[in-house]
């Protein structure tokens, strides 16, 4: 009798893990909580865009989870991508939102670096991005990009992976610009307050949808100059303004350009661990993307000046997978220039 109590309870024990992966996704998140890990602190555009997108993605994730907020900032989000890659739970419950670079810092050989950005599993990101360089108006020796070529800028950076220092570092190679990027900075909010202040003077690698939703009194009252927009296009917003593609002067420095700032689609990106069951990340994208087309959600992103121009967690995977295809001898190039090998 207690040898067959012994092998019923045997049995038991390992049907329960055959049990637990034949939940559906609706049976598996009922009750629970989906930890949102955002990679910088409160008040910056990655926040703004992971709290908004918080407030509505549980409603559309069968089982209706309840989606908190846990900002982990550090080394330009490299801190929180290390975490979720190889710490957070690999079971559906923890998402992060993280700088649009990070997923190519293997790529690189950054240093610090403990992931392979080709086996997260992409979720979506909120918008295509453009970004802009910009400096401090008040006092500026800097109004033009032109101006980068004999003058210095003094610029804030967040973090070796974040675009604040990967930017500037790139165009001062390729172009023979004169930016000096200033680390350590928590998060653009910071680096924000950092120009009133003076000790900084100027910006690079700030997302346009950032700049129109965080500091619309500065556009308007003119406080900074827009010097050049990063990205694959111009924005509509900006055909005045010089794109980094076009002062490009050869094959090899528009391919680097194009390695960097491919990243912009990435623009405000949401990830998950390796190794969650297929039907739950199947169920994640599809929720981002039903939230990305919530008629509240978009009447809150335009209350708060935010783009929305949704990219799918597939199309994210797709691209991230191309760009690590791309010949070495560029991508040696393009991580020599960032000073990452």
């Amino acid at each position: 009798m207690q040898i067959k109590s012994v092998a019923l309870t045997a049995l038991a024990l390992l049907a329960a893990p055959v049990a637990a992966l034949a939940q559906t996704p609706a049976e598996f998140y009922k009750g629970k909580n989906v930890d949102m890990y955002i990679g910088y602190s409160v008040g910056g555009g990655y926040d703004v865009y992971g709290r908004l997108v918080a407030r509505f993605m549980g409603r559309h994730i069968p089982g209706s989870p309840t989606v908190v907020v846990k900002n982990m900032d550090g080394a330009g989000s490299l801190r929180a991508a290390n975490y979720v890659y190889n710490l957070a739970p690999k079971d559906g419950t923890a998402m992060g939102v993280v700088a649009r670079g990070i997923a190519f810092d293997t790529l690189f050989g950054l240093p610090g670096a403990q992931f392979d950005g080709t086996k997260f599993n992409w979720i979506g990101s909120a918008n295509d991005e453009v970004s802009v360089c910009v400096s401090w108006a008040a006092g500026a020796s800097i109004n033009k990009f032109e101006d980068l070529y004999t003058k210095e800028m003094i610029v804030g950076g967040t973090g070796g992976s974040a675009d604040t220092d990967q930017f500037p570092r790139v165009i001062n190679a390729v172009l023979g610009a004169k930016m000096k990027v200033v680390a350590g900075y928590p998060g653009g909010n910071e680096i924000n307050m950092a120009m009133e202040r003076g000790e900084v003077s100027g910006r690079c690698g700030w997302s346009w949808s950032s700049v129109k939703s965080t500091q619309a009194d500065w556009l308007k009252n003119k406080k900074i100059n827009i010097l050049v927009q990063l990205s694959l296009a111009k924005h509509e917003d900006l055909p005045d303004t010089p794109l980094i593609m076009d002062l490009a002067k050869t094959d090899e420095q528009k391919q680097i350009f194009k390695l960097i700032f491919a990243r912009q689609v990435l623009g405000r990106p949401f990830l998950a661990p390796p190794g969650i069951p297929a039907d739950r990340v199947a169920a994640l994208r599809k929720a981002f993307m039903d939230t990305m087309q919530d008629k509240e959600f978009l009447a809150e992103a335009d209350k708060l000046k935010l783009e929305i121009t949704a990219v799918s967690g597939e199309q994210l995977q797709k691209i991230v997978q191309e760009a690590y295809d791309t010949p070495q001898d560029v991508v040696k190039k393009t991580g020599d220039i960032l000073n990452l090998r």
